[in-house]
């Protein structure tokens, strides 16, 4: 199995050193995994940063691939919080960078911490959700410079409503984000943290996962993205199947931002 989504000590709100990732993927069984640590630009609307130094990092990631390269496979990542006002800052952060793979995000709308809940004081659900995916769509449409979109549905975890993100309330906007990642040669992961968040699904949803399928959508990463050492590989083969139920074949990879594709059967 692979684990395309995991946060170490580089992130703030990470637990996990890279060794604990590393031991505890190789006993349950990972063939590979990537590291994909934080950075947001102004993740708050007021101009703080999470954003960490790329040399360390790049070179703690090399040591660890060098000292456990006879027992899995470790690769080089990032995910980047994307938001419209600061497309530049996070091209000249990626760009030319030694990177196999980068999960692009959505964190933040409208210049406002997710996880803080402020988005919601002042707007309902419906205007909510609405301006996530136009940002997420102006992202998509404005920067290239990513592998996979990243738990894609997030917002539904957030706003503490009854009923969370029906898909066919946003069904048209989401056959338009589809049409235009696929078109541009990118993906979406299957994260399974929605799970542990007692959401009783995934991001995106299984759905989500089939109307992708669907329409010819073929790159798709699994992540569990592991904050902490217990959460490291949390319902990856369960995920794998439920792809291949909706009909996948194949689970990507990534090597020096190009896709590989592995077969589903031969993981699980």
């Amino acid at each position: 199995m692979f684990d395309y989504h995991m946060h170490t000590q580089f992130s703030p709100d990470a637990s996990l050193s890279m060794r604990d990732a590393i031991e505890q993927s190789i006993s349950i069984g990972t063939k590979e995994l990537c590291f994909t640590d934080h950075l947001d630009f102004d993740f708050d609307g007021k101009g703080h940063d999470i954003v960490f130094n790329y040399d360390y990092y790049i070179n703690t990631i090399n040591k660890h691939i060098d000292l456990y390269k006879d027992k899995i496979t470790i690769k080089k990542g990032i995910e980047v919080g994307l938001q419209p006002h600061i497309l530049q800052q996070c091209k000249d952060f990626v760009v030319g960078k030694d990177f196999d793979f980068i999960i692009g995000s959505i964190h933040s709308v409208n210049k406002e911490d997710l996880y803080s809940g402020n988005l919601f004081d002042s707007i309902t659900q419906k205007e909510a959700y609405t301006k996530y995916f136009e940002e997420l769509l102006f992202v998509i449409d404005n920067y290239e410079h990513f592998s996979v979109f990243g738990h894609l549905d997030m917002i539904k975890r957030y706003g503490n409503y009854d009923v969370i993100l029906p898909l066919e309330d946003y069904r048209e906007i989401t056959i338009t984000i589809f049409e235009k990642l696929i078109a541009k040669g990118k993906g979406i992961e299957l994260n399974t943290s929605g799970i542990r968040y007692n959401l009783g699904d995934y991001h995106p949803s299984l759905d989500v996962l089939k109307l992708y399928h669907e329409m010819g959508g073929e790159i798709i990463t699994i992540g569990s993205d592991a904050h902490s050492k217990k959460q490291v590989g949390f319902e990856l083969k369960n995920a794998a199947r439920h792809l291949r139920d909706i009909g996948f074949k194949y689970i990507t990879s990534f090597d020096k931002m190009k896709p590989k594709f592995n077969n589903i059967d031969s993981l699980l």
